[in-house]
């Protein structure tokens, strides 16, 4: 992926060199590599190393940790695209014969399932993947630590057995599968699950003196649908894109969207600080926005990939020490400096392609109760329904191809929207999941559920 720094402003650019220079000096760490994508390109590619003259690129290999399980999500969204398997499905229905198989593949996804966080035993990250040759060895004798479905619990081993899923499934090892369905559509052709020159080794920094160690490389084993992939700037950004956008090669946008909705219930800390986890992807919230992603560490690296969906922008940085630099403030800093020197220019309005099957009459304003809304229809074929007090549920529905709306967000995701018609044909009222919506507040000529009074509308001297 070429990096055309020259679409962004020199401010721009300078401003996000200082960002990642700071980070590289107050983190201490080796080297630092960081990305920008905008509109699906790479924009701007920065680095900062303590080795004169040897600044990484786009191309040389960092370990990405955990950022790992998103693609290994995007491989079980696939086989529930395929109807291979349902995200409710239990994952003995699939893979029969391990101790967890009462979790649903979607708890899995989710950190849902109570499974504990890491592996029994010998520290997995730091030892050799050979001594849990078995799904039994991940687990143990005691894999759960809480009751599935009730909290959200970060498992290592929970991804390890969708990776197994995987296998099973496909009948292929999970690094095969996850070449030939994602690494090459998307044309991640520096992404694989042992390192290949360049790369960057990985380092431990002494705490309090300015002296290094290097760390050991280890193979996951059965581990590696959880952290064992290496990447560059230059591969991520095209899966961050892919991320935003989708690829029907891969994962149909809407697919995506759904990988982008919380499916775990927060933690108090968690709400408070705008963190949930979806299926296989992170959501947090900095400066008043949202980022979609994943982190991911292992002994020697870091490293974060996030996206703005609303701005089109999406941040990348790689480290090689253990500890060091937060990797989500940074990256967030960047996708910030972006957005605010050089905001998005929205792309041309246009109206609908075709407009003779357009239902205008269902367009303009209803109220539910004496709640106003607008309903608008927009030229990407869907209906939006928006409080007119700009504060209240909002969503937008697709049509269903028989005259009925399913709603895609918020309050309102997946439920049925449709007009009721008189005998005439006229709309009497929008029924949204059995809510009644009127032309009127309490319209007379509607059918509103336990009637309008008889007196009407009245002022405070007729009550």
């Amino acid at each position: 992926m070429t990096t055309p720094q020259e679409d962004l402003l020199p401010a721009t650019r300078r401003a996000l060199l200082h960002r990642i220079a700071v980070a590289q000096a107050e983190g201490r760490t080796p080297s630092l590599v960081a990305a920008v994508v905008r509109d699906g390109r790479v924009v701007w590619h920065g680095s900062r190393t303590s080795v004169d003259g040897h600044g990484p690129d786009e191309n040389v290999q960092y370990r990405i940790g955990s950022i790992t399980k998103t693609f290994t999500a995007v491989l079980v969204l696939r086989l529930r695209d395929e109807g291979l398997l349902a995200l409710g499905d239990r994952l003995e229905k699939h893979l029969p014969g391990t101790a967890a198989g009462e979790s649903t593949i979607a708890e899995l996804l989710a950190h849902t399932s109570g499974l504990a966080a890491e592996t029994p035993g010998s520290w997995w990250e730091r030892t050799p993947g050979s001594l849990r040759p078995e799904l039994s060895d991940v687990l143990g004798e005691r894999p759960f630590l809480y009751p599935s479905g009730r909290r959200f619990h970060y498992s290592n081993p929970g991804y390890t057995l969708l990776g197994a899923l995987v296998e099973k499934l496909r009948g292929a090892p999970w690094e095969d599968v996850l070449r030939r369905e994602v690494l090459e559509p998307l044309g991640l052709e520096r992404t694989s699950t042992r390192p290949q020159a360049p790369h960057a080794g990985g380092w431990a920094v002494h705490p309090w003196a300015d002296v290094m160690l290097p760390e050991p490389l280890e193979d996951l084993g059965r581990m590696a649908p959880a952290g064992q992939l290496w990447s560059t700037t230059g591969d991520l950004a095209k899966f961050a894109a892919f991320l935003i956008k989708g690829d029907d090669r891969v994962l149909s946008a809407e697919s995506l969207r759904e990988m982008r909705t919380p499916a775990a219930p927060a933690e108090a800390a968690d709400v408070a600080s705008g963190y949930a986890y979806c299926l296989g992807l992170e959501i947090r919230r900095q400066d008043g926005r949202s980022f979609i992603g994943h982190s991911g560490s292992l002994p020697g690296f870091l490293a974060c990939l996030i996206a703005s969906v609303e701005d089109d922008l999406a941040a990348i940085v790689l480290t090689n020490c253990t500890s060091g630099p937060l990797l989500f403030t940074v990256a967030a800093d960047l996708v910030r400096i972006v957005a605010e020197a050089e905001p998005r220019i929205p792309e041309p309005w246009r109206p609908m392609a075709e407009a003779d099957a357009v239902p205008l009459e269902l367009a303009g304003q209803w109220y539910w109760g004496t709640h106003a809304f607008a309903l608008r229809l927009t030229a990407d074929g869907l209906l939006s329904l928006e409080p007119l007090s700009g504060k209240g549920r909002r969503s937008r529905f697709r049509p269903n191809g028989d005259g009925t709306w399913t709603g895609l967000e918020g309050y309102y995701a997946g439920e049925l929207l449709r007009a009721v018609r008189r005998p005439d044909g006229t709309v009497d009222h929008l029924d949204l999941g059995s809510f009644v919506f009127t032309r009127q507040p309490y319209d007379e000529g509607a059918a509103v559920p336990g009637g309008v009074d008889s007196d009407g509308w009245r002022g405070i001297g007729t009550v």
